[in-house]
Order: C-alpha cells, then sequence, then structure tokens
C-alpha cells in the first residue's frame, strides 16, 4: 500500500486571516455562512464572502495595517460581488483613511462588530445565481478536501 504524504495545517495564521476569522465567526451569529479567500472569478480573491440568509452576499476585506490597505489596488474590483461592502480591521487601525460609502467592522481573532453599514447595492439576478452555485460548490469542495486530505493534495 502506498504511503500518503503527511499534510500540515499547523502553520500559523497571518494578521490578515486572523481577522477573517474573527469576522466569521460574528457574521455566523447573525446567520451568515463565511468562506474565506473565495475566488468569484479568475484574479480576484475576496478575504470573506459572507452568504446570508435571504441570499445576500457581504464582501469583507480584511486589513491589519495602513500599508496593507495602501498596497490594496483591486478592492473596488470587488463591489460588483457584494450586497454590502466591508472592511475590517482592527481596532489600531487608522480607520479615517477608509473610504466613507464603504462599511466597516472592527474584529480580532476571536470576533468582530460592524460600526459601519454600508448602503445596500444589489447584484443583478444573473450574477447572484452564478456566485451562489459558486459558493456552494466551493464550500462542498472544502468540506470533502477536509475529509480527505489526498484530493487537496492532487490539486
Amino acid at each position: 500500500m502506498c504511503e500518503e504524504p503527511e499534510l500540515s495545517l499547523d502553520r500559523p495564521m497571518q494578521p490578515g486571516q486572523l481577522l477573517a476569522r474573527g469576522v466569521a465567526r460574528a457574521l455566523r451569529a447573525h446567520a451568515f455562512t463565511c468562506l474565506e479567500e473565495f475566488v468569484p472569478e479568475r484574479g480576484k480573491r475576496l478575504d470573506v464572502m459572507a452568504l446570508g440568509p435571504k441570499g445576500e452576499f457581504w464582501v469583507v476585506e480584511c486589513k491589519s495595517s495602513r500599508a496593507d490597505f495602501a498596497g490594496d489596488h483591486k478592492w473596488e474590483g470587488y463591489l460588483p460581488f457584494a450586497d454590502r461592502f466591508f472592511w475590517a480591521v482592527d481596532c489600531d487601525f487608522p480607520t479615517e483613511i477608509l473610504p466613507e460609502h464603504t462599511g466597516l467592522i472592527i474584529a480580532d481573532a476571536f470576533g468582530a462588530e460592524v460600526i459601519r453599514m454600508p448602503a445596500l447595492t444589489s447584484i443583478n439576478a444573473a450574477r447572484r445565481r452564478k456566485l451562489t452555485l459558486k459558493f456552494a460548490r466551493d464550500a462542498a469542495a472544502r468540506l470533502h478536501w477536509s475529509r480527505d486530505p489526498m484530493l487537496a493534495a492532487a490539486e
């Protein structure tokens, strides 16, 4: 029988990943289901994509520092995938540099709180259907990978 390779999931989490975990925990308490590092289409990677109980999508970009925010030139391209768009930052982040028309979440590794709710924009029906299917398929694939690490290693 072949020996299976070892897969390590014990790598330390980066600051943005810790914020994403806190955001996902907090949104779960409000009946949202989250996928971290969700790719809605090639070339775009959302830190947190949250699907709400009424089918709404919230996109949350996690920024761990001013430099992290200043280096992000793609975020406006994420807006078409969101009914609401938020920044998640820690309590020491200079929030005055964030665009006022976007949402604000203060987070840490263990939880989060919505500070500013952005205006609701509506994703068009065709895009919403495509996103919903991709969200479901990605979630199912991640569950499969968690139960069959050899599958994850092969992809």
